[in-house]
Order: C-alpha cells, then structure tokens, then sequence
C-alpha cells in the first residue's frame, strides 16, 4: 500500500475497533505515558546553532535568528530528564481551556479569549474533507491525533483520549517533523517538510503547520493561566 492508503486504512480500522471495544481508563493512562516518554526521544532535525542554515532545493538560505532574541540561549527545553519514571502530568480535565482559560484570559483582558477561542476553533476544524486525492473523508481522527500529540510532549493528558491512535497515525518521520516544528522551528528544513505525507496537497501540509502551532500556543497558555489562577487563589 502507498503511505495514503494504508494511512487510511489504519484510520478506518481505528473506527471499527472503536465501535467493537472501548479501551479502559487504566490502559488509556498507560499508552499516554508511553507516547510521553517516547515523545522525549524523538530527535528534531539538524543542530542548533547560530547562524541557522536552511536548504531549500538549490538554495541556502542564511539567517542569525539570534538578532530576533535577547536570549539565544533560550528555547523549548522537554518538560522532564529522560530515564525519570514518573514524569510530570497536567490533567486537562483539572484545567482545560474551555472551562477555565478562556474565562480567566477575558477577565484579564477584555475580549481577547473570544478571539483565542475562534482562532483555535476555526483551525482545528477547518478541514475539506480531502486526503490527497480522496474526497468525502472524515479527518477528525487525524487532527485529533496531531492536536493532542502536541499537548502530550508538553506533558499534557486527556482522560477521554486513546493515547494509541497517536502512534498508529503519526509515523516517525512525521513525529520528528512535529517536535522539530513546534519546538525547534528555526531547525525545520524543505527537506523535513517533504519528508512526510508525500502524496498529500501542499494545502493539507500547510493546515498540519497551523494546528502544530495553535496546539501549541494553547498547552503554554493553559501552563501560564493555571499558575495566575493558582497565584490569585
């Protein structure tokens, strides 16, 4: 089968094993913790240092990203060592966006969580119902997978989440793209990006971006609004 068809046949199997059996609480917390360990040994692309090379096709393009910094030092760092047993977990059930973010954000700045909550509706829906070539496809299992991969390299679980779809989806080329993008983007390179999904439209790829980035805005939104609320409680 081509990278399409047997990505489309996993998630037509995911649905039927969904609808056949429901994985219990305990081992939904255990494929969580597994994909979190085994998120902090994907390796991003390429190694930091300034300045940053990026090659696309012929060309190599040269850019300090450090004149955009105070600290070039700083960036993403994985939430625990490796080779701890018990890493730390944010539940999102103790403190989810819809429930507390987005009212804690609008006291504190007035509108502004309308505005957050549109933009990571508008991208987590936003779908043609295409893959590649085919029309008329259901991709909520896929972009679910995405958006909460995200969250589980930042350390954070959702109870109602079947960890174990992430790794039947996200091959491991994509995976590196993802850690690489969201928390190494000045490492991702053309060459990362074609890596990946070589059959799909250059629009699907782009909307994979959009998602890694709004997943991400909202897991540091949700570490930074929960220690507001537990400073001003």
């Amino acid at each position: 089968l081509s990278e399409l068809e047997a990505l489309m046949e996993r998630m037509k199997r995911l649905q039927e094993d969904k609808e056949d059996e429901e994985a219990s609480q305990e081992e939904m917390a255990t494929r969580f913790e597994k994909e979190k360990k085994e998120s902090l040994l994907v390796i991003s692309g390429g190694i930091c240092a300034f300045p940053v090379q990026f090659s696309f096709d012929d060309e190599i393009v040269s850019t300090d990203v450090s004149r955009y910094v105070e600290d070039p030092g700083f960036g993403y760092k994985d939430f625990a060592r490796r080779g701890e047993d018990h890493l730390p977990t944010f539940r999102a059930q103790d403190y989810t966006w819809e429930n507390h973010g987005f009212s804690l954000v609008n006291r504190l700045y007035s509108d502004i969580g309308h505005l957050l909550d549109e933009k990571f509706r508008m991208v987590y829906n936003l779908t043609y119902n295409t893959m590649a070539t085919h029309e008329d496809v259901d991709t909520t299992t896929l972009r679910r997978a995405l958006f909460n991969y995200v969250h589980c390299m930042y350390g954070i679980r959702y109870d109602d989440y079947d960890y174990g779809e992430v790794n039947q989806l996200l091959e491991r080329s994509l995976k590196v793209y993802i850690k690489t993008v969201t928390c190494y983007p000045e490492r991702t390179t053309k060459r990362m990006y074609d890596s990946y999904w070589r059959q799909f439209k250059h629009s699907e790829k782009v909307h994979v971006n959009l998602l890694l980035m709004e997943a991400r805005m909202q897991a540091e939104l949700l570490y930074a609004l929960r220690a507001i609320t537990r400073h001003l409680t």
